[in-house]
């Protein structure tokens, strides 16, 4: 059992059971730097990403905020299934763009004037959940676009993480779909290995939850997820200049 990916899952299941995303955003670009296949990698995380979210929709289902879901199912399912058929014939690397973006999302915290930009630009949120799912399909990292909508939003924090999750889940659960049906490469799961993935994911969780998510305040929450944001941007533009 590769040690890399061990060590990936543990600490970005660490990292999802606090913001509800973070297996496919950190753990994605972390095995590709590895030398990991696109599609080894997705049959590695997705399992993992699905399952910690289900964990998380289980605890707080009643807080997920529905018409964001709604949205998500309309607007950004159908071009998740659309370019993640497209990226099996074309990689595109559209990681220095959403970096950059993420960090002015984050930056939002720290400035009136970007915080205005910000909500001005937020107004346009059709476009916005098209253009998530188009991301999400080409380079698994809408994911990082989610978390920015739902932090700009400024919910409590177990609404926060359990919408993010519940669209999080879906994402991956389309994304297996479509592999499924659409891919051309041939797809080999290492059953027993992902089971035993899946079961550190979940102790994960587990730990994480009760010693880190339940003693975070709401205040220090919202710093914690514009932390966040801002690592997430920092290591998508440094994999982009690599």
């Amino acid at each position: 059992m590769p040690v890399d990916i061990m060590l990936t899952i543990v600490g970005t299941s660490m990292i999802q059971s606090i913001f509800g995303a973070g297996v496919l955003l950190f753990g994605t670009p972390l095995l590709l730097l590895m030398g990991h296949s696109f599609v080894d990698v997705l049959v590695v995380l997705l399992p993992i990403s699905i399952t910690i979210n289900l964990l998380q929709i289980s605890k707080h289902h009643a807080r997920i905020d529905f018409p964001f879901y709604r949205r998500v199912l309309s607007l950004t399912l159908p071009p998740i299934a659309l370019f993640l058929f497209l990226v099996t014939h074309v990689r595109i690397n559209i990681g220095l763009l959403i970096g950059g973006f993420l960090l002015f999302i984050a930056a939002k915290e720290f400035s009136p004037a970007v915080a205005r930009i910000v909500d001005n630009l937020m107004k346009y949120e059709k476009a916005y959940f098209i253009t998530m799912g188009a991301v999400h399909g080409l380079s698994n990292l809408g994911g990082s676009l989610l978390t920015a909508l739902a932090h700009h939003k400024g919910y409590e924090k177990d609404v926060t993480r359990v919408t993010v999750a519940a669209s999080y889940a879906t994402f991956a659960l389309v994304q297996i779909a479509t592999l499924w049906l659409f891919s051309r490469e041939r797809i080999e799961v290492p059953y027993a290995e992902n089971g035993i993935y899946v079961v550190v994911a979940t102790l994960v969780f587990l730990l994480t939850d009760e010693v880190i998510f339940l003693n975070i305040d709401q205040a220090k929450y919202r710093r914690l997820f514009g932390m966040f944001l801002a690592v997430a941007g920092m290591m998508l533009i440094g994999r982009a200049m690599a």
